[in-house]
């Protein structure tokens, strides 16, 4: 099927895409789309200066898509300049299927990494709960982390050393767990406006593990914090506006800001060139955002969209530092100022990266070792970040 026909049916699929996730049947929109994708012929090795392009997964094609426009365009000639290569399956995923981590790591002696499950009017679902052996009683921070799309607790807990991290610093670390009833892909339905509410859909759920976690857990209030990578960033961003009076701080991955789409059509649109309409802002609290320049999963766009979602009003002064990983990747860190000259927000921007969590681990999937290490600058730019008490 050639490009010009496939602008031609896109259309008419995004409609009904739209159709069956209004009534919320997403697994059948999900799964048009990516038949449809399937019949896609894979464009031409790209003439020169790109990133080299993902392969695509048995069973599906790759269309060439102009990252401004969105739209389907013909292959390059080889004296055009290559554009980003975007996958319809991988863009609705979030992340594209790899293998996850099989083997779990040892844990310290004292450890304990424990399921538990929380349910209510509006679902069910499980998470892991790392403990760590410095714990003795006394009230920790609580980490809440999201994963991305065909992801699970054990494989984010092992690519983002999150848990590592967590035994220098006394903290408990959540990891809830999408369904794949829910979504077949496991990816968090941010795009749902069923679930981008406070006490509604899966912010309630999140929520919910949260509170249980500190009911049956010795966890401080004020240090309480959610992360998340890719669909699980976004969602993040969802329950930092949803629930400024639970989370002190937020740290968006790869993500997009709140609000960011309605329906299966806005979510491509916003992936591949940011939000059409910036999003209202949120309440406003600390912030710290990862992305890297050459994602062509989420657009970079949209972690500037982030950003200035959760600027505070009246905003002070910025400040922008350059460093190198040592045999990886340039990156940018650029600090935004309240009008007190506090450090609120963190932007990084990893340059000549892709949809991955930088610095992370290879033990688990959609990590990128090459990174400026985003689990141990969340960690700290969160314990920087106690919610203040006055505010409730």
């Amino acid at each position: 099927m050639k490009a010009t026909t496939m602008n031609a049916i896109l259309p008419h699929a995004m409609r009904e895409a739209t159709r069956l996730t209004r009534e919320g049947r997403l697994t059948e929109a999900t799964a048009l789309l990516q038949g449809l994708m399937r019949d896609a012929p894979a464009p031409p090795p790209a003439g020169n200066a790109a990133p080299p392009a993902q392969a695509a997964p048995a069973g599906r094609r790759i269309i060439d898509v102009d990252p401004t426009t969105g739209d389907a365009v013909r292959p390059p000639g080889p004296d055009a300049q290559a554009r980003p290569r975007w996958s319809m399956p991988e863009a609705l995923q979030g992340l594209a299927p790899r293998p996850q981590a099989r083997q779990p790591e040892p844990l310290p002696d004292g450890a304990r990494f424990v399921p538990g499950t929380f349910s209510s009017d509006a679902g069910s679902r499980g998470y892991k709960l790392y403990i760590p052996s410095t714990h003795r009683g006394q009230a920790a921070p609580l980490v809440v982390m999201l994963h991305g799309c065909t992801q699970s607790p054990d494989d984010f807990a092992a690519g983002t050393r999150m848990n590592t991290l967590a035994e220098l610093h006394g903290s408990l670390i959540a990891y809830p767990g999408q369904s794949q009833a829910a979504n077949a892909q496991q990816c968090w339905n941010w795009f749902n406006p069923g679930d981008q509410e406070r006490d509604q859909g899966e912010p309630s759920l999140i929520a919910g593990i949260t509170r249980q976690i500190m009911r049956d857990h010795a966890v401080d209030p004020l240090r309480v914090y959610v992360a998340g990578l890719s669909a699980g960033g976004a969602t993040a961003a969802i329950m930092a506006r949803a629930y400024p009076d639970l989370y002190a701080a937020v740290g968006v991955h790869s993500g997009l800001p709140c609000g960011a789409a309605r329906d299966v059509p806005s979510a491509f649109a916003a992936m591949r060139r940011g939000a059409a309409v910036p999003p209202s802002r949120p309440a406003v609290i600390p912030a710290i955002v990862f992305h890297a320049d050459r994602d062509t999963t989420v657009h970079p766009r949209n972690g500037d969209q982030v950003i200035a979602q959760f600027a505070p009003a009246g905003a002070g002064r910025t400040e922008t530092q350059r460093g190198q990983v040592p045999g990886g990747h340039a990156y940018s860190r650029t600090i935004h100022m309240d009008a007190s000259g506090r450090p609120m927000l963190e932007q990084w921007l990893v340059h000549g990266g892709g949809h991955a969590w930088s610095g992370g681990s290879a033990a688990g999937s959609y990590t990128d070792p090459a990174g400026p290490d985003a689990s141990g600058e969340m960690l700290r730019f969160f314990l920087a970040h106690p919610r203040d008490a006055a505010a409730g």
